[in-house]
């Protein structure tokens, strides 16, 4: 079986209802986060936790040693699980991912996290695209409303969109509920 491991992606506090960029949905997102973040520890697989930080003091969230940009304490990390910090949406993209995942051998990801539309996307298409087997637990997944062309879509469109494109060639994409009981 190859070796996988979880990947929790920006679930950080301004994503909450007191941060500067709130999510729809994202309590219970980040409670299934914390369920299979439960698991992996549980089972001795490696878990990673990805932060993101803009580099200007004057973003609109995540800014640089704020506490919007702290890991939220339902997920935060522990031990020596490593907390990768990125500037970019891809999560692999000038950061450290990629080689502590080599230096563990891992050859599968489980992500969950936020944005779907944004972060979530970006780093399946690249793990998919460097050859990473790819699981996206898609109610551990949060997003928000958009607006294009003068019309908001629904966040739960937004993600559901997303969530499709991604199963259609980059990833399984599966309920909290499903990993779990078939990963007993």
């Amino acid at each position: 079986m190859a070796k996988q491991a979880l990947i929790l992606i920006d679930i950080q506090n301004d994503y909450f209802p007191q941060g500067k960029w709130p999510l729809a949905e994202v309590e219970a997102a980040a409670d299934n986060a914390a369920r299979l973040l439960g698991a992996f520890r549980a089972s001795g697989k490696p878990v990673i936790h990805v932060r993101h930080e803009f580099t200007s003091s004057d973003a609109p969230f995540f800014a640089p040693g704020s506490e919007g940009a702290r890991l939220h304490a339902k997920v935060a990390s522990q031990g020596d699980e490593p907390v990768v910090l990125k500037h970019f949406v891809n999560a692999f993209r000038d950061t450290e991912l990629e080689s502590i995942l080599k230096q563990q051998g891992i050859e599968e990801l489980v992500i969950v996290g936020s944005m779907s539309h944004m972060c979530i996307d970006g780093v399946t298409r690249a793990a998919a695209d460097l050859g990473y087997g790819v699981t996206v637990i898609h109610d551990a997944c949060a997003t928000r409303d958009l607006e294009f062309n003068g019309q908001v879509i629904p966040a739960a469109q937004v993600h559901g969109a997303y969530m499709a494109s991604l199963a259609f060639a980059y990833a399984s994409v599966v309920a909290t509920d499903e990993y779990l009981n078939a990963s007993r």
